[in-house]
């Protein structure tokens, strides 16, 4: 509930007093932990003496007498024509660091012959970012520059004066791919003065969006260099484990570090925060997506039992302390994970804030995804001018946009990363002024680990982003576009990596490519590049609205047969339509508006076969592997449920087995030591099944995965080991590094799983620890105690080795 206590005039904002307000009455079991960031101090350095004049002149009118170290080194670095990735704090002025080199080479070409001696294109994730960029770009005012946004928004005149005109592009990758590279020959003035390429917020690309962009960025090195050019890569990252090894990744080429932040920081007040346990009819939580078991074909849905357990949802924590912080003059920018989530946050604290002052309740807004490029922009000035206290906003806004001023951030849920975190907890106190942020427990295992196990937050590195750029399934289709862009030769393998040959007679010799004299070359009418998604892996469904024809929007073939089969009901932009019927061979699903007034979920069946063993470790009796499989998986019927969540019904389906050829972690286990640890034969089922759901939910803890890029299957006797075996794989063709990760960090990992479900105050289990609102089986069978007995006995086998696992509790 909001207090109607308004403050008669703005304090000087205090962190640990805010947080103790937030805290106080019966939230005060809710606030479990806080840290305190200490403040850091500046290290600064002159300006160099090769930046051009108008860009010396534009930032020192802009108040920018000198600069941090961090800025000075980077741009030294890149001016001398090193790659270099900056991996320092939010809002410690990374940007600079970049545009000093850039803009200084892009205004000293503007004297060749052309006009533009050098050009510098810059990608960032998202449009938005791009958008912001220029505007302050255009706020500099920097006589001669020439520099524009290009994306699907740009209008074609424009598009033509940027190609021929521009110096500086900013744009993201998909443009890169669609239109940049396939239509090279019209871009030849700008790819032939090539100087720089910057690759913003580049800890963004990892698992198979990082593959993918690392094969596009050789693609684009190949490109250029038929012009003549060879570009300066430089990347811009959040704080990640090794910045130096993922750019180096990334572009293929080795890269320079810079690290060491000298930029100053006030100091920071982070509290952890775990809503309370409520009881009766609910289903999940608070509507996030849940941990996917993928075992449920990669997005089938179970029902969470009713009758359990679960956590006040985040999202309805969150806008209640968004509301209060409001009222009490506290800026704030409340995160959330979905967009749905976001607008239910915003809307949940305008309510209770109207109740309070009308006025109040207009200061908060929802700022995410799919809003017009003008909605966003009016946002972002009035949260700057201070109109808006409160925004609930997904993650548009972490990344680097410039937001200054705020006060507090609060996080509904965990981020996926620390890396993430850190760059929302960062968005506060921007302005030299101390800061708060609150971390919000959602219902799911990982969120409550965390809550309960802050060292797991503030006492070790943030995580390594993971990528793989010689996956099969990706770098396969990148070289049929890469061949319809400029016929391959056997020298390309330089660019390309040692696989390269094998894989073009694979798609020669499924008359994709014909090999030629001059190399190999693409044969088919349509768009290479039409056959390559840069955020995922394989075909896509188109989803079409039955009575005007158009194209609703896409589902990844994946998660098709599980949301938009035959009966589904599929939400879009808040209007739910009901599908008609699902094509599987033409992959496009017929929908119908309307809202039948219940939701569906698909429920499957599924099993896996080992490929081969890459590596193994033995634990006592409990064997450890990593290698590839093939997870078989059918959705068969779907239930039909109410708000409330009483089913009505469970409906046959009949579509075709699907096949996943990808990599995965998984263990095996004899009966014996299981029966010793007291779980019996029968209860195997349950207790692995329980265990499994906890692992998924808790791999990101150690790999920057996002829970649906992995998934998981768990058997009382697999036909290939012989024994009880849980596996959990990557949820992409070929694999995307995560269960990789999860094997050589499977001490970690599967400590805190137990630990998780240990912490967890439900007696058989709920959504925060054991149970999956995505379970492809209903959450049937689930056994808490025999997951937390089975873990702990495959623990003890690592205890065994003298690895120093801890028991439970």
């Amino acid at each position: 509930m909001v207090r109607e206590t308004l403050p008669s005039t703005r304090r000087p904002f205090d962190p640990p007093e805010a947080l103790s307000r937030l805290s106080r009455g019966r939230r005060g079991e809710r606030l479990l932990h806080v840290h305190e960031v200490p403040a850091r101090s500046a290290r600064t350095a002159p300006w160099p003496d090769w930046v051009a004049p108008p860009v010396y002149s534009a930032f020192s009118a802009a108040g920018m007498a000198g600069l941090w170290s961090h800025q000075r080194e980077a741009a030294d670095a890149a001016h001398g024509g090193t790659h270099v990735v900056i991996s320092t704090g939010t809002a410690s002025g990374k940007s600079l660091g970049y545009l000093l080199p850039v803009l200084s080479d892009v205004l000293e070409g503007s004297a060749a012959a052309s006009g533009r001696g050098a050009t510098a294109l810059y990608l960032s994730p998202t449009k938005a970012l791009a958008v912001d960029q220029l505007a302050r770009l255009t706020a500099l005012a920097i006589p001669g520059l020439r520099a524009a946004t290009y994306d699907g928004d740009t209008a074609p005149d424009e598009r033509r004066w940027i190609r021929d005109h521009a110096q500086y592009v900013l744009t993201n990758p998909d443009l890169v791919h669609y239109s940049m590279l396939p239509g090279h020959p019209r871009w030849a003035p700008f790819l032939r003065s090539l100087r720089y390429v910057v690759i913003d917020e580049c800890h963004v690309y990892r698992g198979i969006f990082g593959s993918h962009l690392a094969v596009l960025l050789r693609r684009l090195r190949r490109v250029a260099a038929r012009y003549g050019s060879a570009p300066t890569f430089i990347l811009a990252s959040a704080t990640v484990a090794d910045p130096q090894a993922q750019a180096s990744a990334l572009i293929g080429m080795p890269v320079r570090p810079v690290t060491l932040d000298g930029s100053p920081r006030e100091s920071m007040t982070f509290g952890l925060w775990e809503p309370g346990l409520t009881y009766g009819r609910g289903v999940g939580g608070n509507g996030r997506d849940g941990d996917g078991d993928r075992s449920s074909a990669a997005g089938g849905g179970g029902v969470v039992r009713l009758d359990a357990p679960h956590r006040r949802s985040a999202v309805a924590e969150t806008a209640d302390l968004l509301a209060d912080l409001v009222v009490d003059g506290v800026q704030t920018v409340a995160f959330g994970r979905s967009r749905a989530g976001v607008e239910a946050v915003a809307a949940s604290a305008r309510r209770s804030l109207g109740n309070v002052d009308p006025a109040l309740g207009a200061s908060v807004a929802a700022y995410r995804g799919g809003y017009l490029p003008e909605e966003r922009r009016d946002l972002e000035r009035r949260l700057r001018s201070g109109a808006l206290r409160g925004l609930a906003a997904t993650n548009a806004l972490e990344l680097g946009i410039d937001v200054s001023g705020l006060d507090a951030v609060l996080m509904a849920g965990w981020p996926g990363t620390c890396a993430s975190m850190w760059q929302q907890a960062g968005r506060a106190g921007r302005r030299g002024s101390p800061s708060l942020a609150v971390l919000i427990a959602g219902d799911d295992p990982l969120d409550t680990y965390l809550v309960h196990h802050p060292e797991a937050l503030f006492d070790r590195p943030v995580e390594a982003a993971v990528l793989d750029p010689q996956n099969p399934y990706v770098l396969a289709p990148h070289l049929a576009a890469a061949a319809a862009e400029l016929p391959l030769t056997e020298a390309d393998a330089l660019v390309f990596g040692p696989t390269m040959v094998g894989l073009l007679e694979v798609l020669e010799s499924r008359g994709l490519l014909r090999r030629r004299p001059g190399g190999w070359f693409w044969t088919r009418p349509e768009r290479a590049t039409d056959h390559v998604s840069l955020r995922g892996t394989g075909e896509t469904v188109r989803i079409v609205e039955r009575s005007t024809g158009r194209v609703l929007g896409t589902v990844d073939g994946t998660a098709a047969h599980s949301s938009v089969h035959t009966g589904a009901v599929y939400l879009h932009q808040g209007q739910s339509f009901v599908v008609a019927h699902f094509d599987v061979e033409d992959s496009h699903a017929i929908v119908v508006a309307g809202d039948p007034g219940w939701s569906t979920r698909a429920r499957s069946v599924s099993a896996f076969d080992i490929g081969q063993v890459e590596q193994s470790k033995a634990w006592g009796p409990v064997e450890l592997c990593f290698g590839t499989v093939d997870v078989r998986s059918r959705v068969t019927s779907f239930l039909r449920t109410l708000p409330g969540g009483e089913v009505l019904g469970e409906h046959a389906l009949d579509l075709p087995e699907r096949s996943l050829h990808t990599k995965a972690v998984w263990w095996t286990m004899t009966e014996q030591m299981l029966a010793t640890a007291g779980v019996s034969e029968g209860n195997i089922p349950g207790a692995a099944h329980a265990a499994e759901h906890a692992a998924i939910g808790m791999l990101p803890l150690v790999a920057t995965s996002d829970r649906w890029d992995i998934g998981g299957v768990s058997t009382a006797l697999h036909p290939d080991t012989g024994r009880p075996t849980i596996l959990v794989y990557d949820g992409h063709p070929g694999g995307a590094g995560f269960a990789e990760r999860g094997f050589h960090a499977a001490a970690t990992w599967l400590t805190a799983t137990r630990d998780a479900i240990v912490a967890c105050q439900c007696s058989t289990g709920c959504p925060s620890c054991v149970q999956s609102p995505k379970c492809g089986n209903g959450n049937e069978p689930l056994d808490k105690a025999g997951a937390i007995a089975l873990l702990t006995a495959v623990l003890a086998g690592l205890a065994g080795r003298g690895e120093g696992v801890s028991g439970p509790g």
